[in-house]
């Protein structure tokens, strides 16, 4: 077996790349880059009913925008089916496939009495060891591998443990249809042998695969490579994740404000730990990451423990790498158009002035570009009820005993402006707070923002007394 680690992901583009994929993929990525490996893209598009380009697009767009992109270009399955018929040949040649002539009503038969008998449905192997010149006219054959009756393929798997199958379970399964299409249990083994994969990182809803397409490599005397067979995720309820726990494709995630760092690091955590590690960098991930630490059971999404995670990123993130961000997602973001301006320069300083009282409350992009609002709203501005409340008792008549002060301010800044104002409250008997929120609620027309005295030094003085002068009793 080659030395270097090759993973791939596989993901059929009948949709979105939702969550579960992007986790294998994320495993796939990591273990590839702690390995000093690669990690590659095979689109199995066989499906030629659902498989759409806008899905394949999506799916590799996903991963860009999650940083893990495939170390080459995209292979598509659908493009190698010449080659998968031409191993095929090789197995009637070797003497490990032959052709099967079963009639549909024979098929039917054979599952109506596995049913009545209560036991799964097996194909009976009547083609097997019979002469083709029997075979009756007008039947297109299948091509099935003769799969050993006897014994068990045992699968080595590195999450699993030891996986047995009993070979007489395993059947002599379809290689070929009747119209000369490629099945996927052949693809997939023909492709991964091709690309050189050492490692095969998916869900556990491919280990009764697995059993199966090791009896291929065995029959092409092929490198079987080694498997890890992951865990699916579950609900917060524990039943199968559905759409209403979040199984989304990835670019709902991003229209969420949600940042791949942080997804990478919540994805990471559904069925690997590295002892009580919770925020995880990605150069921590791949230090770390290797498969003997992927549980068995499945994993709970939380939508909760996401959006605390994703609060902590954005904290930890520069007001540059944000204010990027923001400007980047402005087509993405249900709320996006706030930051659509007439001056892009001007729109990324004020949001750059702003981030550090922004990005402390923030626990989404979605809410970052909120709190942001009032840095572009048009006067007068729109009040909302709350703020409404506290201007119409007794706010406004603080905000016009401050407002000469503001006026005849000699230097507009933050400490400056606190100090202003602190001055006022004292000699008016008042706590600083409740100088403080009818500013805000004149400001912002709000009652949450950064802190007051930034809100005023962002704004700029023209700006921050004209607001001021609106609302002045």
């Amino acid at each position: 077996m080659a030395d270097t680690v090759v993973t791939r992901f596989a993901p059929s583009p009948t949709g979105f790349l939702h969550i579960g994929g992007a986790r294998t993929a994320l495993f796939n990525w990591l273990y590839a880059r702690a390995k000093g490996g690669k990690m590659l893209l095979r689109i199995e598009d066989t499906d030629r009913a659902r498989s759409t380009e806008p899905a394949v697009q999506a799916i590799i767009e996903g991963l860009d925008w999650l940083g893990l992109t495939a170390d080459e270009p995209a292979v598509s399955q659908y493009a190698r089916i010449e080659r998968h018929r031409a191993v095929v040949e090789e197995l009637l040649a070797r003497g490990q496939a032959y052709r099967c002539y079963a009639t549909q009503a024979e098929l039917d038969e054979m599952r109506e009495k596995a049913r009545a008998e209560k036991r799964p449905p097996r194909y009976d192997g009547r083609w097997r060891d019979r002469n083709p010149n029997e075979a009756p006219p007008g039947v297109d054959p299948v091509i099935r591998l003769r799969a050993p009756l006897e014994g068990e393929t045992v699968v080595d798997d590195l999450v699993q443990g030891k996986v047995r199958f009993p070979n007489k379970d395993l059947d002599d399964f379809v290689l070929l249809r009747s119209d000369g299409n490629p099945t996927y249990m052949l693809a997939v083994v023909v492709d991964d042998h091709d690309m050189g994969v050492t490692h095969i990182i998916r869900g556990d809803d491919h280990l009764t695969n697995a059993g199966r397409q090791t009896l291929i490599y065995k029959a092409m005397d092929w490198d079987i490579p080694v498997m890890a067979h992951i865990p699916l995720i579950h609900g917060p309820d524990g039943a199968k994740l559905s759409k209403r726990h979040g199984a989304l494709g990835v670019e709902a995630y991003r229209e969420m404000g949600y940042l791949p760092v942080a997804l990478r690091n919540y994805l990471v955590r559904l069925g690997w730990a590295h002892g009580d590690e919770e925020i995880i960098s990605t150069e921590k991930m791949i230090e770390w990451f290797d498969l003997d630490q992927i549980n068995k059971g499945a994993a709970r999404f939380d939508f909760k423990k996401l959006e605390a995670l994703n609060g902590h990123w954005i904290r930890a993130s520069s007001d540059e790498e944000l204010v990027d961000m923001l400007m980047d997602s402005r087509d993405v973001l249900p709320n996006g158009e706030i930051l659509k301006t007439a001056d892009d320069a001007t729109t990324r300083a004020k949001l750059t002035e702003a981030m550090p009282g922004l990005k402390e409350r923030a626990k989404t992009l979605v809410e970052l570009t909120d709190g942001a609002a009032f840095l572009f709203v048009s006067r007068p501005l729109p009040i909302e009820e709350k703020a409404e409340t506290i201007l119409a008792d007794g706010g406004r008549d603080v905000v016009a005993a401050l407002l000469p002060r503001f006026e005849a301010a000699e230097s507009w800044d933050a400490a400056s402006l606190e100090a202003l104002v602190r001055a006022y409250a004292e000699e008016a008997g008042l706590k600083l707070g409740k100088a403080a929120q009818p500013l805000r609620a004149a400001l912002t027309g709000r009652t949450t923002s950064p802190g007051v005295f930034d809100v005023l030094a962002v704004l700029g003085r023209d700006e921050a007394l004209a607001r001021l002068r609106d609302q002045a009793a």
